[in-house]
């Protein structure tokens, strides 16, 4: 007799994340490369120790939204405060066993309108310390439609 599960995704998303005191919690290093063409960085371009140039250092705490990280990111690159610009995240982590990187699409946002995914947290994507935030900024005349993905690389 085969047993199955009736647990949805969304009920595992919504599992309950431990609250974070940012009073008495010191910050984590993330480490935020940034592409303004639409498209993502290549895994290769993590390997043997180099990083793409276009990198941010942030402050933050693994409760953070996409939304504030889009905050975050659209302080340095005020070409990106347009309205209808959209942000695309990815985590990038070295796979243990070898040794290259792997690309995890983890949401999107769109500045100047509300979205699904802008409440999406850090730690809710099960980000590790020490992996990287690649983010694909598009300007608004080449964003995709709403609820698409971009292209990977």
């Amino acid at each position: 007799m085969a047993l199955e599960s009736r647990v949805t995704q969304e009920e595992i998303r919504k599992e309950p994340e431990k609250q974070i005191d940012r009073e008495k919690t010191c910050p984590l290093l993330l480490r935020v490369f940034t592409t303004s063409g639409g498209r993502h960085h290549r895994p290769d371009e993590f390997s043997r120790g180099n990083v793409p140039s276009s990198e941010l250092q942030i402050y933050t705490w693994m409760d953070a939204t996409l939304k504030e990280l889009t905050a975050l990111v659209k302080e340095v690159y005020p070409e990106a405060r347009k309205k209808g610009t959209h942000f695309s995240f990815s985590t990038v982590y070295p796979e243990p066993k070898r040794q290259i990187y792997r690309v995890k699409d983890i949401g999107s946002t769109v500045s100047g309108r509300k979205g699904s995914d802008d409440s999406m947290t850090l730690q809710s994507q099960r980000f590790q310390i020490g992996d990287y935030l690649d983010i694909a900024i598009t300007p608004p005349s080449r964003a995709p439609p709403p609820g698409a993905r971009p292209r990977p690389f």
